[in-house]
C-alpha cells in the first residue's frame, strides 16, 4: 500500500473514535501518534508502507529515546488504525503481525527502610476504632506480606489467631496459608474488640458501619497515617508487600519460601527482589563457583 492511500483514512477513524465514548485524552493521544508517523513518513520521503516501514519508524523513535512504554502506547495506537482499515477499508494484510514493543525496563520495587517502618508501626497513636482497625491491617500488609485487595477481601473465618495463621485468597483464586506475626496477632486480637458487629457481614475490615471496607479506602488511610505520623516519604500499600519481599529475601536467603508467602505463581516475578542484596549475591558467587575461589 502507498503511504498517501494508507493516511487517508484518518479522520474517518478519528471520527469512530468520538462514537466509541473514548476520552477526549486518548482521542488526542491516538490523533498526536498518527499525526507523528505520518509526518515521519514525510520527511524521510517513505513511500510504501508495509512491515518494514513500521520497524524504520519504530527505530526512528527508539534513536529519539523515548520510553519503551511510550513506543508501547504509539504501536498500540498504530495497530488500532491497521485493524480499522483492515475492518472497513478491505486492507488485506496486517502488516504490524508479529512486531513487538520493547520491553520497559524492569524497576526495583520500592521498599522501606525497616527501622523506620518499626518506627512507624510503633508509634503511639488515639485508641479507637479506626486507629485500632488500620494498625491491624497495615501490621498484616508488612507482616504477611498481602497484596491489598487480599487484605481487604479476607473474611473472619480466613484468619486463626491461635494457630496464628491467614488463609489467604490470590490471584487466579489460588488459596495459601501465610503465617501471622506477633505484632499481627496483637493488633487483630484489639481490633476484633471494638469492630461493629453486622451480622450480614462477613469481611475481617469494615467501615464504622460494619461494611467491608475499599482498596480506595486503604489508600487514603495509609496516606493519612504515614502524614500524621511524619513518614519520610509516600508509603502504599504495595510498598509495604514489597518492604516484607526484600526484607524476608535479605533475611532467610530462601526465595523458594519467600515465593510461596507472597503468592506468586512464577518464581522469575519473585526474584526481582534478590537485585536487593548484591552484596549477599556477590558472596554467594564469591564462595561457591569454582572460578571464583581464590587459590
Amino acid at each position: 500500500m502507498n503511504t498517501a492511500d494508507f493516511f487517508t483514512h484518518c479522520d474517518d477513524f478519528l471520527t469512530d473514535l468520538r462514537r466509541r465514548d473514548l476520552s477526549s485524552a486518548t482521542q488526542n493521544a491516538y490523533q498526536r501518534d498518527l499525526q507523528e508517523l505520518r509526518q515521519w513518513a514525510d520527511k524521510y520521503q517513505q513511500s510504501t508502507v508495509d512491515g518494514r516501514f513500521f520497524i524504520q519508524a519504530l527505530k526512528y523513535l527508539s534513536g529519539r529515546n523515548l520510553h519503551p512504554r511510550s513506543l508501547a502506547r504509539k504501536l498500540s495506537v498504530w495497530r488500532s488504525y491497521l485493524y480499522y482499515l483492515i475492518e472497513h477499508h478491505h486492507l488485506s494484510e496486517n502488516y504490524l503481525a508479529g512486531i513487538k514493543a520493547p520491553k520497559p525496563p524492569s524497576r526495583l520495587p520500592k521498599a522501606i527502610d525497616a527501622e523506620e517502618l518499626d518506627r512507624l508501626l510503633d508509634a503511639p497513636d488515639e485508641d479507637n476504632f479506626y486507629t485500632r482497625r488500620d494498625a491491624a491491617l497495615f501490621e498484616l500488609l508488612y507482616g504477611s506480606g498481602l497484596r491489598v485487595a487480599e487484605a481487604v477481601g479476607l473474611n473472619l473465618s480466613d484468619i486463626d489467631l491461635n494457630e496464628a495463621w491467614v488463609k489467604v485468597h490470590g490471584k487466579g483464586d489460588k488459596e495459601r496459608h501465610v503465617p501471622l506475626g506477633r505484632k499481627s496477632i496483637e493488633a487483630l486480637r484489639l481490633y476484633l474488640q471494638e469492630r461493629p458487629q453486622n451480622g450480614e457481614e462477613t469481611a475481617l475490615f469494615v467501615n464504622y458501619y460494619g461494611k467491608r471496607i475499599s482498596i480506595r479506602r486503604v489508600n487514603q488511610t495509609l496516606d493519612d497515617w504515614a502524614m500524621r505520623h511524619q513518614a519520610s516519604q509516600h508509603i502504599s500499600p504495595h510498598m509495604l508487600r514489597h518492604s516484607f519481599a526484600g526484607q524476608m529475601l535479605q533475611g532467610s536467603r530462601d526465595i523458594r519460601a519467600v515465593q510461596e508467602l507472597l503468592g506468586h505463581s512464577r518464581l522469575s516475578t519473585t526474584q526481582i527482589y534478590t537485585q536487593l542484596d548484591f552484596d549477599h549475591l556477590a558472596q554467594v558467587y564469591d564462595d561457591a563457583h569454582p572460578r571464583a575461589k581464590k587459590k
